[in-house]
């Protein structure tokens, strides 16, 4: 949550539970740029007096907004880098807020003071290549940072500019992915019937793929039918690093296409990644059903891969730090 000395708020921490109070916290931090943690603890029978009515607890980290830094960490949002931002969030003396972001190409913005920075750097090098999540690391008796990771937008490819197609572009953008279509089929692959899609690409998928960094934030949803688009498509998506590769068809067409795949070359390891018939099993009979079905998979599958990045991401730090100074890992 962002707010300003005249009052203006955007964004949210606890979805109103606690708001206020955070920024009459802000707006003190603002005037003495200090830094300070805040709690929220509250019991059950006491929480509806301060508006948390699901009771627990909440910390939330306030500090006044550091311009240089805040544009580092656009920089790897708008350029789609993979970056970790580690921030002291509680210390002795002068060190707390202080914030290091390191990118996955190496780049490096802020400090958390020379004792500390190469540890933090290694700490970040062991998250960027488990791509773990976000999560609370205690350093030492007395430092405590929050480790941030920013990774690329999720993006999601659909091959095939069907009736499909359209209603799963609009779902994934609601969810926050970025979308393309890609089909050489003028009638099918049109502006008109795909304005509101992040990219078009009238294009053969070969082709298409060379136009497109597939990342590990990548799904592909073949949906054409078609053997002569989707096997080049899905000889190239199911050897890459996407999290997520489905094609649409029966049972009989899913079995024709793997022994074609698998007569034009393709690993068995590979192959053996691909969703098909593609969706969850939701009884969907409707284009939008179906974008539905098929999106629901493509979530499971992502969360599936964050909470195994997760687990590895912690085996990590655990080796990198110490198990004691994990002992407040959330």
């Amino acid at each position: 949550m962002a707010l300003t000395p005249d009052g203006e708020i955007a964004g949210s921490v606890s979805g109103g539970c606690v708001e206020a109070a955070v920024v009459e916290a802000g707006l003190e931090t603002l005037k003495t740029d200090r830094a300070r943690l805040l709690h929220f603890g509250v019991a059950d029978e006491a929480a509806w007096g301060i508006g948390l009515v699901c009771g627990g607890s909440i910390d939330i980290f306030v500090e006044t907004l550091d311009p240089d830094f805040f544009q580092a960490q656009r920089s790897a949002l708008v350029n789609e880098c993979r970056a970790v931002v580690i921030k002291v969030i509680r210390a002795p003396g002068d060190m707390l807020g202080h914030k290091m972001l390191v990118r996955a190409d190496g780049a490096v913005t802020g400090t958390l003071g020379a004792e500390w920075d190469q540890g933090a750097m290694d700490l970040a090098g062991k998250i960027l290549l488990s791509n773990g999540t976000s999560r609370r690391v205690t350093l030492s008796e007395s430092i405590e940072v929050f480790v941030e990771i920013i990774l690329p937008q999720p993006v999601l490819i659909a091959v095939g500019g069907v009736h499909i197609a359209i209603a799963l572009a609009s779902l994934a953008q609601t969810l926050g992915y970025r979308t393309v279509v890609v089909d050489p089929r003028k009638s099918w692959g049109s502006a008109e019937r795909f304005p509101h899609v992040d990219q078009l690409i009238q294009a053969w998928p070969d082709e298409a793929f060379r136009q497109i960094q597939i990342t590990s934030s990548t799904a592909v949803a073949m949906l054409t039918h078609d053997p002569k688009l989707d096997d080049p498509a899905l000889q190239i998506v199911l050897a890459s690093p996407a999290f997520y590769v489905g094609a649409l068809g029966g049972r009989r067409t899913q079995d024709k296409r793997r022994q074609r795949l698998l007569g034009a070359g393709l690993a068995k390891a590979h192959l053996a990644r691909l969703h098909a018939p593609i969706g969850l099993e939701i009884g969907a009979e409707t284009p939008e059903e179906i974008a539905l079905a098929i999106m629901a998979e493509v979530v499971d599958a992502h969360r599936r891969q964050t909470a195994a990045a997760d687990i590895l991401s912690a085996r990590q730090l655990r080796q990198s730090v110490g198990e004691k100074s994990l002992d407040r890992i959330f």
